[in-house]
């Protein structure tokens, strides 16, 4: 928040030199923290929520701090920071926004040392987000510990064509949370679970697969999960669906590693193996065993999707129809994108299991003639 209260303090100084550049932000940010409590609701995505709700609470908490810190400063003092002017969870939350969604991330030089650090750049802040950019931000060490930013063309650019740059590798949780927009068939967009043993062993039930046993692993079974940081001290249980690969590593070795009882096999491989979806036909604990993994999976995004409480029909239905305001579009928009995303998973996770089911057909089939 450090260049969030100095862009507050530059607002409130009468003649800053920075007021054309302040006076020309937008005034209002799309972003979930400043959504109306229906279209907060209306996101549909636990993960997101929690984020929102993290937000919402710190500005409030950081408000309080504020008032704390200037309650013995007489608003018409000139040692006021804010110029007298009030600083609350709205102003806060706008000053944030402005920096979440135009600053960036630069190397510091001089004396900041090797470290990162905020800053925004007026005129090229400008610049739109895309995953093909046409133009890159390029930092240089100019003379006594001048910094040098330019924006450099990546390809021709055409005229009245808009310079576009690659915010970053994000998911459209991050992309609505920081910049008010979502990525239509974002590459990087994930479903977040938790690792569960309970939900695992129900995912794999409803799957077919006959006893599970993700509640209840044996002691080798703990050990791999520990190494995939699943289970032991301070395990990271957040695993994710969907992004560059269709299941996170961890998540598939783990399922793997759980419906099987064969130790012998499972240690033939590394972890990365086992974490590896690299072909449809890759089944490294056998056929069997890859099907099962799969369908588990499978039945894992049935449950993540039926947590939405609306269907992707109803919510295209809803954008055709017309919304009432900005904010309710975005939350259809993000949720659709979610959906969506699952539903590609499974799309991709039933075609393997088909070509193995297949696969293991025809190596059961005798020799015809």
């Amino acid at each position: 928040m450090k260049l969030g209260l100095k862009l507050l303090q530059e607002r409130s100084q009468v003649g800053s030199f920075w007021w054309p550049y302040i006076s020309n932000l937008p005034e209002a940010y799309s972003v979930p923290i400043f959504f109306p409590g229906e279209d907060i609701k209306n996101l549909q995505y636990a993960p997101l929520l929690h984020q929102v709700n993290k937000r919402c609470r710190f500005l409030l908490e950081f408000e309080q701090l504020v008032k704390h810190v200037l309650s013995n400063v007489e608003t018409s003092s000139s040692d006021h920071p804010f110029g007298g002017q009030a600083v609350d969870a709205s102003s806060l939350g706008w000053a944030m926004s402005a920096v979440s969604s135009r600053a960036f991330r630069l190397h510091g030089g001089g004396s900041h040392g090797d470290i990162d650090i905020p800053m925004m750049l007026p005129l090229i802040d400008m610049c739109n987000h895309s995953f093909n950019p046409n133009a890159r931000i390029v930092q240089e060490q100019g003379g006594n510990d001048d910094m040098l930013i330019n924006v450099v063309a990546e390809t021709a650019i055409e005229e009245d064509d808009p310079l576009v740059i690659n915010y970053g590798c994000l998911n459209n949780d991050l992309f609505l949370l920081d910049y008010g927009f979502v990525v239509p068939s974002n590459p990087y967009d994930c479903i977040e679970l938790r690792f569960d043993g309970a939900l695992l062993d129900a995912a794999s039930t409803a799957a077919g697969v006959s006893s599970p046993s993700f509640s209840s692993p044996a002691p080798w079974q703990k050990e791999i999960l520990s190494q995939l940081k699943l289970d032991g001290e301070a395990p990271v249980l957040k695993v994710t669906i969907g992004g560059q690969e269709p299941v996170e590593g961890r998540l598939l070795a783990a399922v793997r590693v759980m419906l099987t009882s064969d130790r012998e096999m499972v240690e033939k491989h590394d972890l990365s193996t086992l974490m590896s979806l690299s072909s449809d036909s890759d089944a490294p604990l056998g056929t069997a065993t890859e099907v099962a993994a799969l369908r588990t999976v499978l039945a894992l995004c049935v449950i993540a999707l039926g947590h939405f409480p609306t269907q992707m029909m109803e919510d295209e239905s809803l954008l055709k129809k017309g919304v009432s305001s900005a904010t309710s579009e975005l939350a259809i928009q993000f949720r659709i994108q979610k959906k969506a995303l699952i539903i590609d998973v499974m799309r991709d996770l039933t075609k393997r299991v088909q070509l193995l089911s297949s696969k293991s057909k025809d190596m059961a089939s005798p020799p015809q003639g």
